[in-house]
């Protein structure tokens, strides 16, 4: 995307190493730029507000802190809770972009006089429409496909074009003291593990867990603590045994000793969210989880169809679709 120079542009600065280098980039090319680090728990006050303060005075920019711990809760953690006890897999991360990251600046842009929001995200933007990164271990398409296709003549991705080596080295060239700064966690919310997080959240609720034969061969205690797929951390022996399926209405889960059962040819998705008016049915690639591979598919109104078929279809997880390397859209896998 091509911005103005001399416009100003808000940085969510989050105190790792990629949103500080967004800083650098854009300060370099001549914008004028202010970082805000958004306050989502409590335990960011001493590591990643400090980093993102240490910083905006490297690099002699305004810096704001804006607490939004109770949109966070609301939109993203209870949010997740509730799925969980629907007895989906949910995926945080899109809805906080949506609601809580792009959402909350935009409705700030105004308050800071701002022309534009920049994020350390890795994807492109050209003429409006988004794009694989560079560096596609890195590309986070995946997770920016629910935001409002009207944000992207206000968006701006400096890292688009640049590989996470590369991002280092300019960290380095500037000094910068999130050089070092670890890959921030899948669920930031959670500073522990995920079992210590659900057994804080939720009380035991035992079930039995049944095969596909019908016959009970052990108990759970909880549904929220699996997801399909599943393997490890079943608790008893004589497998190894996959979860294929939970039974919410009767509190069962379902297991399997054979794997190929997992695959599915297809699935179902809602809550849909496309940059552009669509054409159904169309041949693109899908992503069923971050780390796949993109997968041949026909994508119809609600519903996709693999060229093959793909393991662990995991409802409340993102479907993303793609035209060679351009981000279309997505939507929530439903079945």
């Amino acid at each position: 995307m091509i911005i103005k120079k001399g416009k100003t542009v808000v940085v969510a600065l989050s105190g790792g190493v990629d949103s500080s280098v967004a800083v650098a980039l854009l300060k370099e090319q001549g914008f004028s730029v202010i970082g805000v680090f958004m306050r989502f728990c409590s335990e960011e006050v001493s590591s990643g507000g400090t980093k993102a303060n240490e910083v905006a005075k490297a690099l002699n920019i305004p810096f704001y802190v804006l607490d939004v711990r109770n949109e966070f809760k609301k939109k993203v953690i209870d949010s997740f809770l509730s799925s969980l006890k629907k007895g989906v897999t949910p995926n945080p991360c899109v809805i906080c972009n949506r609601e809580i990251k792009f959402g909350i600046l935009f409705k700030k842009l105004g308050d800071y006089k701002a022309d534009y929001l920049a994020t350390g995200h890795y994807v492109k933007l050209k003429e409006g429409k988004l794009f694989i990164a560079k560096d596609k271990n890195k590309d986070q398409s995946y997770f920016l496909w629910r935001i409002k296709k009207e944000w992207l003549d206000k968006l701006t991705f400096p890292l688009g074009d640049y590989e996470k080596k590369e991002t280092r080295k300019i960290a380095k060239k500037f000094k910068l003291s999130t050089l070092e700064e670890k890959e921030s966690q899948e669920i930031c919310f959670i500073p522990d593990d995920i079992s210590s997080f659900l057994k804080r959240n939720f009380p035991d609720s035992p079930g039995k867990i049944i095969n596909t034969f019908g016959e009970v061969i052990g108990e759970h205690n909880g549904l929220f603590n699996y997801t399909i797929g599943q393997r490890k951390g079943l608790g008893f022996s004589g497998g190894p045994y996959y979860v294929l399926n939970k039974d919410v209405k009767k509190n069962n889960l379902i297991v399997t000793k054979n794997e190929k059962e997992l695959s599915r040819k297809e699935l179902f998705y809602a809550e849909e969210n496309f940059f552009q008016d669509i054409s159904f049915p169309f041949n693109g690639k899908v992503k069923i989880r971050y780390r796949s591979n993109p997968i041949d598919a026909v994508v119809e109104k609600e519903k996709v169809v693999f060229s093959h078929k793909q393991r662990a279809v995991t409802p409340g997880q993102s479907v993303v679709f793609y035209k060679n390397e351009e981000l279309l859209g997505g939507g929530i896998i439903s079945r």
